[in-house]
């Protein structure tokens, strides 16, 4: 996807929601289940799949489903860059 910069704009407005950067943080480069990201992000289940489908909608995320699970990775991966950074930077002392 061509992304001009209202785009990446945008989709950096979406990622700075608090509860975002968090899952963002614990994704990385892995791919977490649903499960896992809602132990590790300390929040509801309902709370993180909706921001969760949220950024999958944006193509931040994206998805695959393993019989009742449903597991999220990094979909954008222009963004896999900036999220390391943020990693390095921010998440340490939170994860």
């Amino acid at each position: 996807m061509n992304c001009n910069l209202s785009c990446t704009s945008s989709k950096l407005q979406l990622i700075a929601h608090p509860t975002r950067l968090k899952i963002l943080c614990q994704l990385g480069q892995h791919e977490l289940s649903v499960q896992e990201i809602v132990h590790k992000a300390g929040s509801s289940q309902s709370n993180i799949s909706q921001h969760l489908i949220h950024m999958r909608e944006k193509g931040i995320l994206e998805s695959r489903r393993d019989a009742n699970r449903v597991y999220y990775r990094i979909g954008d991966v222009k963004l896999l860059g900036v999220i390391q950074q943020m990693r390095e930077i921010y998440c340490s002392n939170d994860s």
